[in-house]
């Protein structure tokens, strides 16, 4: 039964409003079908671009490679076995046999090879001896549509080059540290250094943005005062990132620089060259850009929570901070950890702030402590998409993987704590 007859057989309306009243239902009716094309456009959009940019980062990190090598990789090989197949002590001793003593004791020294797995050693082996050197890299979807155009470019143009389809990210490339030949570059000290800064981040933003928003939702009055704070919480979630990097420079570089550097603990052997561009400056300033968003989630997850828990609490004769600990907590968690996802995703992706801090762009070194010099992964990106050299560009397509991965298993672990807190709720 249509609108217009309902209306007529209960006389709820008129005879000369009829008319009016289906004019409105179908405006009413359009109105909504034109807000679900939009809908649906946006979301069609959305996926269109993420599948562009997922396509573009895949297409980047694997391909075909023109690699020519200072030594053939047949001139080592060990009773006809091809090098690649050779066990740990067999690299070793094709390494103790093409260098002199005094090299391969030094390079003993430093990798200590009974300690050393088979991949490590056969990595010394490519770099020590093969020597190999990209002449020209090919991406994915040129390397499946133009395989003969590319051997022909390489038979005419570097006809000593061998044609191999690789990709850039493998383990290799997860465990070496930055380097300036594309063949030996790696991403482990920007993945130590990401994880450092990032856990240094959630162990200041969350406790201190959950903290806040309690006092600021269950214990702060409405006074001018507490307005006026709200009022620059929700101004400073809005405030470009690049802001907060100026802020760290000024305050935990330089102002806090003795604490940073570690030199007020006695960790610097001489003071003077003491620098607080270190991860625990990166770690504080990536915490206050998280903050402001971390409160503001927190507030609104704590204002959901019905009142007839907090009245039940103080029914059976909890105190202010027991209701809030067993009752409003475990309730409002999942929201928290719902916002916290949102804002250390934004802190893991972050390069203004770092930049002005003064993060390496170019450091081999692992960082070993809150109060080490550091990189992380959006800055490795950055250095290397500026680089001349295609090659480059694909390691940057296998570092966004890379920092991709993580981000992924970083939200998953906090999903997982959601959805248990939401399960505690529930019981509640």
């Amino acid at each position: 039964m249509s609108e217009r007859h309902a209306a007529e057989r209960t006389g709820e309306i008129a005879p000369p409003a009829l008319e009016r009243f289906d004019i409105r239902a179908r405006v009413r009716r359009r109105a909504a079908w034109g807000m679900q094309l939009v809908f649906l456009g946006s979301t069609l959009f959305g996926v269109l671009a993420l599948s562009a940019l997922l396509y573009n980062i895949f297409n980047g990190a694997f391909g075909l490679r023109a690699v020519e090598y200072k030594n053939p990789p047949e001139a080592l090989a060990v009773e006809g076995i091809p090098l690649e197949e050779l066990s740990k002590e067999e690299l070793v001793s094709v390494l103790q046999a093409n260098l002199s003593r005094g090299a391969f004791n030094k390079l003993d020294g430093e990798m200590g090879f009974a300690a050393s797995s088979r991949d490590q050693v056969y990595s010394v082996v490519v770099e020590r001896l093969l020597k190999p050197k990209v002449v020209k890299s090919w991406k994915l979807v040129e390397s499946l549509t133009q395989r003969g155009e590319i051997e022909a470019f390489v038979a005419q143009q570097a006809p000593g080059a061998r044609l191999e389809f690789v990709s850039w990210l493998d383990w290799r490339f997860v465990t070496s540290p930055q380097s300036s030949e594309p063949m030996r570059a790696g991403v482990r000290s920007a993945i130590l250094g990401s994880l450092l800064t990032i856990s240094i981040t959630i162990l200041i933003a969350f406790p201190i943005g959950v903290g806040a928003a309690i006092y600021l939702e269950e214990y702060a009055g409405d006074s001018p005062i507490n307005r006026v704070i709200q009022t620059n919480i929700n101004n400073l979630a809005g405030v470009p990132s690049i802001i907060y990097g100026m802020l760290g420079l000024a305050i935990f570089v330089r102002l806090l620089e003795p604490v940073t550097s570690g030199a007020l603990f006695g960790l610097v052997d001489d003071p003077t060259t003491a620098n607080g561009r270190t991860v625990l400056a990166a770690g504080l300033t990536l915490a206050l850009l998280v903050l402001p968003l971390v409160i503001i989630n927190a507030q609104e997850a704590i204002r959901a929570v019905p009142n007839s828990l907090r009245q039940a609490g103080f029914g059976l004769g909890g105190t202010k901070w027991q209701t809030i600990r067993s009752h409003v907590l475990p309730t409002a968690m999942p929201g928290i950890l719902t916002g916290t996802i949102l804002a250390v995703s934004r802190a893991f992706g972050e390069t203004a702030p770092l930049v002005v801090i003064g993060a390496s762009t170019y450091i081999s070194s692992d960082p070993t402590g809150p109060f080490s010099k550091f990189t992380a992964l959006p800055i490795q990106v950055y250095q290397w998409t500026a680089r001349p050299q295609d090659e480059f560009r694909n390691l940057a397509a296998a570092a966004i993987i890379v920092l991709l991965i993580l981000l992924l298993a970083l939200n998953t672990t906090a999903v997982i704590l959601r959805n248990r807190y939401g399960r505690q709720g529930e019981l509640l």
